[in-house]
């Protein structure tokens, strides 16, 4: 998935084991990031810790750092109907990606 010698960013959704809940979030490192949702700290308090978000449905990947997070931005104010349309386009079955990131 990376690319040598160019910068790599992700933009990324996670959703809970039923799927009721969408959480979006960028990154320059998706697998350790993947590790960090599942293995919260101790006492964590985050969203995706609080509401068991740890399973990959949807990412885009990105060279400019910017680019990423104005994306991240713009489907942040998306309708939850518009976030399943594009996790739809991408991932039909909404198959939990997480093992597919190297």
């Amino acid at each position: 998935m990376k690319t040598l010698g160019t910068h790599n960013y992700y933009v990324y959704m996670l959703t809970n084991k039923v799927k009721t809940v969408l959480y979006t979030g960028v990154t320059n490192d998706l697998k350790n990031r993947l590790f960090w949702h599942q293995n919260p700290e101790a006492v964590g308090k985050s969203f995706t810790s609080k509401y068991k978000c740890f399973y990959l449905i949807y990412f885009e990947h990105f060279d400019s750092i910017e680019i990423a997070i104005a994306r991240e931005k713009q489907i942040k104010g998306w309708t939850r109907e518009k976030k399943e349309n594009l996790i739809t386009e991408f991932n039909p079955d909404w198959k939990f990606l997480n093992e597919e990131v190297e």
